[in-house]
């Protein structure tokens, strides 16, 4: 199952650094995150949906890329995203 429009906004409105931000590195993490998520769920049922699994692949890739820049940048945005989307452990 997808994500939903109400859903998707709420990431926003949570990770958003002024009223008009949607494409943050904070707000991108949480959205690609939510993403991931999903898609692990979907694999637990379909486990040989290989063109999704690329796919997942994919968005773990660029989720891991936002990560390195925004760590390098603000380290402090860094460790509050981590944080609050238990990414690690």
């Amino acid at each position: 199952m997808a994500i939903t429009k109400e859903q998707k906004q709420e990431i926003i409105g949570s990770f958003r650094r002024m009223e008009s931000d949607t494409g943050s590195p904070e707000v991108q993490i949480a959205l690609l995150t939510a993403r991931i998520n999903d898609l692990t769920t979907h694999f637990q049922t379909h486990k040989k949906d290989h063109a999704s699994r690329r796919g997942l692949l994919m968005l773990v890739s660029k989720r891991s890329r936002l990560l390195r820049y925004l760590r390098d940048t603000n380290r402090a945005s860094y460790l509050e995203v981590i944080q609050r989307l238990n990414l690690r452990k």
